[in-house]
């Protein structure tokens, strides 16, 4: 038998095996887990995060988009940093940076350090899914990669499970700095295992020059674009001169970039990816995907917390049953992915999410936790669905060698996508409930019999003058801030919906072509 350490083509190890490889797996595992925590954690804890420091809650999310915007732009990277330093030296090195600028997170007491802070552990945390993936399938048998993407998709469903309840209990019984520092143990333990593991199989390194043109026009293109979205709003857009020259920023930039990178010999994100039908349909199809998802994990548990008035633990409780049916049905999905029509199994996870999104669109205030969670817990039928087959179609015909780089532009789409919605959703949220808030003032007139009737019954318990304008105020902003949420419900439901001829578009065969070959 081949020693392990020992290379038979540099950079290329013999599968592991027993509990080495049970090891790796809970190892990379965690990693991957402590990753996708952190974008789900901080979304119930955003009223409160706004409230210790002094903002509004939409400002508050940039505590979530500036995250998911730094990891967008390494993800592209993550390619290129693997290559240069090697697979596993990049894959604990940014697990280690991690833990520090999470500790960072934690001590920060405005609103800039956090999102300075957020920002930086968004940029150490980019390559980590990509490598993870990346190592995970290199020291799997060939025979059970299929059985590690399983595994490894099955992490991602757990974590926005235990990302919403664990984000709230903490909040409510500690406080939310201590959402930062539970990343410090887990940090400990997967770079520890992984070096203790893999310090021997590095991959092979090769010293290529980075695209800093490239990677200059995407920070400032991206940024920009992520800047107008996050701060649009409060600044009544296009009036604001900074908003303007953010917009015109980022339409130059994008305008360059992407020739750049097409003609580049070594391009920060290998936009020649894309001309690979599946490639291109997988990963357009499972950003716009994302999109609606994460624009109902920020919106729905703001809503619930704002409006509805729930704490941050039960507003965890109602969205997590989202991962509980996945998790059940992800294995089963895993271990037939050859015997499955990958199209039709999108299209049906498509069909769930946008039936299990209007069902939410249905439901008011006034609905019990069992009406809210419900929905949610059917919603994760569709995730096993959703994940493992289009993965498998966006990887299929590339080639062993453009796995990192694949994998790296697919996150890439795939978090911007998250952060564009954070910040996209919670704008059309606004705009639908002020809308909404005009439309039931209208009512509210001397002129109007039922406004007298309703007065009555106000001054009957006691509430009058200014009291009644103040409790009326409040029940018509309760009013427009669900029947806004129920249009950004609608909205992402129907986008669900569009997907579903899109993804046909994609050609078999769709095996797994993007293996390291051994």
């Amino acid at each position: 038998m081949a020693d392990p350490a020992q290379p038979a083509i540099a950079g290329e190890y013999p599968p592991l095996h027993g509990g080495k490889l049970f090891f790796l797996t809970v190892a990379i595992a965690t990693a991957s887990f402590m990753e996708i925590l952190d974008m789900t954690i901080v979304n119930v804890s955003v009223p409160s995060i706004s409230g210790s420091l002094g903002v509004t809650p939409s400002e508050g999310t940039w505590a979530v988009s500036s995250y998911m915007l730094a990891a967008a732009i390494m993800q592209p990277l993550s390619g290129w940093i693997a290559r240069r330093f090697g697979e596993v030296r990049t894959f604990v090195t940014s697990i280690i940076l991690f833990m520090v600028f999470s500790a960072v997170c934690g001590v920060a007491n405005t609103l800039p350090m956090l999102v300075g802070a957020r920002l930086i552990q968004g940029l150490v945390s980019g390559p980590m899914m990509s490598v993870a993936q990346a190592i995970l399938l290199r020291n799997y048998p060939i025979e059970k990669r299929g059985l590690a993407l399983g595994l490894w998709s099955m992490v991602i469903m757990i974590a926005p499970i235990f990302g919403p309840i664990l984000g709230g209990w903490i909040t409510d019984n500690f406080s939310w700095p201590w959402l930062f520092y539970i990343n410090l143990p887990v940090g400990a333990f997967s770079a520890a295992a992984s070096w203790s593991l893999l310090r021997h199989r590095e991959s092979k390194t090769v010293k290529l020059p980075i695209d800093v043109i490239g990677l200059a026009l995407l920070v400032v293109g991206v940024g920009s674009l992520q800047f107008m979205l996050d701060n649009g709003n409060e600044k009544d857009w296009f009036s604001s001169p900074v908003i303007l020259t953010a917009a015109i920023a980022a339409v130059v930039a994008i305008s360059f970039f992407i020739p750049w990178e097409l003609t580049d010999k070594h391009p920060v994100v290998d936009l020649r990816l894309f001309s690979k039908r599946n490639f291109r349909v997988g990963t357009l199809t499972v950003g716009l995907a994302y999109f609606a998802f994460s624009g109902v994990n920020i919106i729905f548990p703001l809503w619930l917390q704002t409006t509805v008035g729930y704490t941050a633990t039960w507003a965890g409780l109602a969205v997590a049953p989202v991962g509980l049916l996945g998790l059940v049905v992800a294995p089963i999905v895993g271990r037939n992915m050859m015997r499955l029509n990958l199209r039709f199994a999108a299209s049906f996870a498509f069909c769930v999410f946008g039936f299990s999104v209007f069902w939410t669109a249905t439901l008011n205030e006034g609905a019990s936790f069992i009406q809210f969670a419900t929905p949610r817990f059917l919603q994760g039928l569709g995730i096993a669905f959703f994940f493992l087959p289009l993965n498998q179609i966006l990887m299929s015909g590339v080639a062993a060698n453009e796995l990192a780089s694949a994998s790296g532009v697919s996150n890439f789409v795939r978090t911007m996508a998250g952060s564009f919605a954070t910040a996209i959703t919670v704008w059309i949220w606004n705009r639908r409930s002020d809308y909404h808030h005009a439309v039931l003032t209208e009512h509210i007139n001397n002129a109007s019999h039922s406004w007298h009737q309703y007065q009555a019954q106000l001054g009957a318990h006691g509430i009058s003058g200014v009291g009644a304008s103040a409790y009326v105020n409040q029940v018509i902003s309760n009013q427009a801030s669900t029947l806004g949420v129920n249009d950004v419900f609608n909205m992402l439901g129907v986008l669900y919906l569009i997907l579903i001829p899109f993804v046909w578009f994609a050609r078999p065969p769709f095996g797994a072509r993007a293996a390291p070959a051994h």
